[in-house]
Formats: structure tokens, C-alpha cells, sequence
């Protein structure tokens, strides 16, 4: 049994569900889940399918769908092959809490992916790469080796076909050429207090507000520094009883569980982007 999921965006117009549902039907497909989408500000169709046929061609079938229904209906479109695990590279700098959760979820099976090395510009989570069995490259990043550094990683991407990038609390601005490569492929995490907290020490400054909410948010990165497209947020209650270490121990089990939500979606073909907004079939 062969199971593909198929994205599908284009302008709203009368017809395009019983179109494709089908052509599936038509090419011997079940479908086994189907959700749908009218971003009516912008006149936009969205839609996730997954199906499975006994038996499948992958080249035959995308020919005929480009054929009978792309054109006609002028349609950008995806197909993947379920099964396919796509390749996930971690970048970390020193905080461990990511890095510690999604080595978890990868061991345990949780995430249908592989995860071929881990990046950092520092030495300090080496042992936990050690421990999981993941390779673990150091590639130093300075004012004077940015650029160098920089190749080092588009090479080792480049020889292991990533297919996209965590970045785990990795604390350097990625460049444009890797934004360019990786467009809507490289996952960030953050806490959620920007842009009224920025800085070294949000937390910090938070408590001396007095906030009441924190939260944490993922979200593919572009040039404009944490202004990418939305995958995932959440949020938790905090009180005056708060102390600085409980707030940012609350923040961390957030930045966690959104992130890997995050990556969970990205693996799953779940995120659908156009014009910096996401889509999300849950």
C-alpha cells in the first residue's frame, strides 16, 4: 500500500474539490484524510490530501495531475511520498533543553525523520551528541570566520542532503545564502516576549513588569530577524510568586514542546506558506 499527501494552492473557484477527489478516485486512490482552506482576504484555495492506492507511479501519476488539473485550475502543488523521511539537521550553540527533547522524540521514534549530524559553534553538548549517537561537528563562528564557517556548513548540508534545518537555540544570525537555500526549511524557536522584551535577559525584564503570560513561538526564519512565518505558539500563566529561575524553567518546557510540535508539522507536510502566513492542517 502506498500512501502520498498532496498540497495543493491556488485563486478559489467553483469546482476544485470534486476535481481532484476524482481524479484520486479515478486513479484507483482512497483518500484516508482530506481538510481544506479559503483564506478569503487574499482569494486563496488550500488543500491537504492523503491517499493510498494499491498500486502507485509516481511519475505517471504526477503527469496526469499536472495535466488534468494544474493547468485548468493554474494550481502550486506538492506530492510526497509518506514514507519518505526527510533529512533534519540540528543546529545548537550552549542551551541543551531542545537539543535534550528532540534527541528524546528522535530516539523513541516520534519524529518520521533522520537526523544525519548536529552543528555547533561550541563544544559544550558534544556528550549529549555522544550519548545519542549523532555526529557532532564544531565549526567555530567569529566576526573573522563567519564566512568561513558559513561554507562549512552549506558543504556538510550539501553532502548529507538536508532537507531542513532546526535551529535548537542556536544563538548566531543565519545569512541570507542559507535562508535562500533553506527558504521556509529552517525551524526557530524563541520566547515569545518580543519585540516588548528584547535583549540578553528578557526574563528579567519580564518579571519587573509583572507579566502574567509567557510563551514561546516557532517559526521558519527569513532576512527579517524573528519575523518569519508562524508554525506554532503557547502560552502559560505566571504569577507575582514567580521567582527569575521559575519563570524561565516555565519558558524552557514551552520552547520545548513548541518546537517539537513545530518540527512534527514540518515532517508531516502539514504547513502550507504563502505570503509569510502558514496554514497548518492539524
Amino acid at each position: 500500500m502506498k500512501k502520498i499527501i498532496i498540497q495543493i494552492h491556488c485563486k478559489d473557484q467553483s469546482g476544485i474539490i470534486a476535481a481532484v477527489t476524482n481524479f484520486i478516485s479515478d486513479n484507483k486512490g482512497n483518500i484516508v484524510y482530506i481538510d481544506q482552506h479559503v483564506d478569503r482576504e487574499q482569494d486563496i484555495f488550500f488543500m491537504r490530501i492523503e491517499s493510498e492506492f494499491t498500486t502507485f507511479e509516481m511519475d505517471a501519476f504526477t503527469s496526469n495531475f499536472k495535466t488534468v488539473l494544474v493547468d485548468k485550475f493554474q494550481m502550486k502543488w506538492r506530492i510526497y511520498n509518506a514514507e519518505d523521511k526527510p533529512k533534519m539537521a540540528i543546529f545548537v550553540s550552549k542551551y541543551d533543553h531542545c537539543l535534550y527533547d528532540i534527541l528524546g522524540r528522535y530516539r523513541s521514534g516520534e519524529l518520521h525523520c533522520d537526523l544525519p549530524f548536529i552543528i555547533s559553534n561550541h563544544l559544550d553538548l558534544k556528550p549529549i551528541a555522544d550519548n545519542f549517537n549523532v555526529p557532532f561537528y564544531h565549526i567555530p563562528v567569529t566576526k573573522d570566520t563567519k564566512a568561513d564557517a558559513e561554507q562549512q556548513q552549506l558543504q556538510l548540508l550539501k553532502d548529507h542532503n538536508i532537507d531542513f534545518i532546526v535551529l535548537a537555540r542556536y544563538m548566531q544570525i543565519v545569512s541570507g545564502k542559507l535562508i535562500d537555500l533553506y527558504n521556509n526549511k529552517i525551524i526557530n524557536i524563541h520566547h515569545s516576549f518580543l519585540p516588548a522584551f528584547i535583549g540578553a535577559k528578557p526574563y528579567h525584564s519580564a518579571l519587573k513588569r509583572g507579566v502574567k503570560i509567557i510563551g514561546a513561538t516557532s517559526h521558519y526564519i527569513t532576512e527579517e530577524l524573528d519575523a518569519g512565518p508562524i508554525i506554532e505558539q503557547d502560552v502559560a500563566r505566571v504569577s507575582h510568586t514567580y521567582s527569575i529561575k521559575d519563570l524561565i524553567t516555565k519558558g524552557r518546557d514551552l520552547e520545548k514542546i513548541v518546537l517539537a510540535t513545530a518540527i512534527k508539522h514540518h515532517i508531516n507536510r502539514k504547513v502550507m506558506v504563502y505570503n509569510n502566513k502558514t496554514v497548518i492542517f492539524y
